[in-house]
């Protein structure tokens, strides 16, 4: 289940992370002396940030910040002391020519999370500037020099710290609550866990998932990945989500072993038609087999013989099930009576969509076959349940199916993130999901919420 991800509305998140990390950068008071003066220099804070970034990717680096020719506005309170004058007030500070430069190293760990496994950070600050306030202030000018090459060296050593903390800290704390392995329902779960580290292109992240459900009563129990591997050629969107016929067939075997492709259809399930159909095709084995057997009621049941298949192609996805069907009366108090056993062979579409963090399959039967495992002329007796039956399927076994594909399976994105303008291709082999991201808010709300 490989994922592809570009830079897109990405850019400007990150830049607000960036932004918001930079402003709680801390400063330490300074104090010294020049000739007859003598400072304090305290409650340094971070008032504006002009940013002029970019977000890429970098082949065998990683993802990129770069930060060039930027701007940083302080605000600090100064004491000075000369011979007996004292003073006190603000000082206006400015970083200009702030370059930054940052590469994120991204890699799978033990549990197939994604993570930063290190960052490189390069800081520098071309310049700085000073303006006092005061009566005093055009006095204190000529010492601005110095006081503002103290606080140039001391907030450039602040930057990368602050950007390392919040990666390798904020952020992969972050990624350590996003799943790899979760329940879908009662019956089956999914993997999500990377099985390689992130390949970066100049276009894309390309993550490679196992995509792979799995049976809850036994998670070992899984099937071998044959399918086609799918390829992503577009990058209009931010997300690209391959699905190969792996990914649905694992979730169909799993069901399968999880028994859900078993059903009995009697008594108040069973419409009156189906019923009277059935006993006028039974009525000559009922009378044959025992007369009293004739007012008792009747059960249909389907179990799937054989794990579902699915298959795509560029007109669309269907899935085929082959199953046996059995007709038996129901004495009360005593053994059920089989009257027939047949088999089913039938043929699903499925719609894949996708809403949100959610995706959905709509089954929809299209191709439906009985035939008798006992004799060719059973077989042509049974031409009349064709259409009942597959009437019956459609009313009461399809709506019982899309009651489970129609929860979908929540694509692991973090609280606060969804996906937007979805769009789903059909290929050869496999399904093609873009979506753009919408951040319902910031990315440094977002990882609070998960800390």
């Amino acid at each position: 289940m490989p994922k592809g991800l570009s830079p897109g509305k990405v850019k400007s998140q990150t830049k607000k992370f960036v932004e918001e990390e930079l402003s709680n950068i801390t400063m330490p008071e300074m104090n010294g002396s020049q000739g007859r003066f003598q400072y304090t220099i305290k409650d340094v804070k971070i008032t504006e940030l002009d940013l002029n970034s970019d977000l890429r990717f970098q082949p065998d680096v990683g993802l990129l910040f770069e930060v060039q020719n930027s701007s940083i506005t302080l605000n600090l309170q100064r004491r000075i002391l000369y011979w007996f004058l004292y003073d006190e007030g603000a000082i206006n500070a400015s970083a200009e020519g702030v370059n930054i430069f940052t590469a994120l190293h991204l890699s799978r760990d033990q549990e197939g999370r994604l993570k930063i496994s290190n960052i490189t950070c390069d800081a520098a600050i071309a310049k700085m500037n000073a303006k006092f306030s005061g009566t005093l202030g055009k006095v204190y000018d000529f010492i601005g020099a110095f006081l503002t090459t103290g606080m140039r060296f001391v907030l450039n050593k602040r930057i990368c710290p602050a950007l390392d903390h919040a990666a390798l800290v904020l952020v992969n704390q972050f990624l350590e609550t996003i799943p790899v392995r979760t329940q879908v329902n009662r019956y089956i779960g999914i993997d999500y866990s990377l099985l390689s580290d992130p390949v970066v292109t100049e276009s894309s992240l390309d993550m490679d998932f196992r995509g792979m459900f799995y049976d809850l009563k036994n998670e070992n129990d899984t099937i071998v990945n044959y399918a086609v591997n799918p390829v992503m050629s577009e990058y209009d969107r931010m997300i690209y989500l391959g699905l190969s016929e792996y990914f649905f067939d694992s979730g169909l075997y799993s069901y399968y072993k999880g028994g859900l492709f078993q059903m009995q259809i009697a008594n108040g399930r069973m419409s009156k038609d189906l019923e009277m159909l059935l006993r006028a095709t039974y009525f000559g084995t009922i009378m044959m087999l025992n007369p009293a057997l004739m007012d008792h009621p009747l059960s249909l049941e389907i179990e799937v013989t054989a794990p579902p298949q699915s298959t795509i192609k560029t007109s669309g996805a269907s899935m085929a099930v082959n199953a046996n069907v059995k007709i038996f009366v129901l004495p009360p108090g005593k053994t059920p009576v089989q009257l027939s056993s047949m088999t089913m062979e039938a043929k699903f579409n499925a719609k894949v969509s996708m809403k949100g963090k959610n995706l959905a399959i709509h089954l929809d039967l299209r191709r439906f076959k009985i035939f008798s495992t006992q004799s060719a002329l059973e077989s042509l007796a049974l031409i009349p349940l064709q259409g009942p039956l597959k009437t019956m399927l459609q009313i009461s076994v399809v709506p019982l199916l899309n009651n489970y594909t129609k929860q979908g399976v929540q694509i692991p994105l973090p609280d606060g993130m969804d996906f937007i303008e979805e769009v789903v291709e059909y290929h050869n082999g496999y399904i093609i999901v873009g979506a753009n991201l919408h951040f319902r808010s910031g990315l440094r709300e977002i990882i609070g919420l998960h800390r």
